[in-house]
């Protein structure tokens, strides 16, 4: 299916791009809390609706 350089190269890159995003997060936390500070509301009701989304599907099977 995949071929090993494709594996290591895939597992490389979700490694370096996890530390860049870690880094920025990091770098910008100041203006997350300053600007973003009630996005988790809307993180916890979209994370709701895709579960009662999963919900109604089961139950209407």
């Amino acid at each position: 299916m995949f071929s090993k350089g494709q594996i290591i190269f895939g597992v490389l890159f979700f490694i370096v791009f996890a530390i860049i995003v870690g880094y920025t997060y990091r770098k910008d936390l100041k203006l997350h809390k300053r600007f973003y500070s009630g996005s988790i509301w809307v993180l916890i009701a979209f994370i709701a609706f895709i579960l009662f989304i999963v919900a109604i599907k089961f139950f209407f099977k």
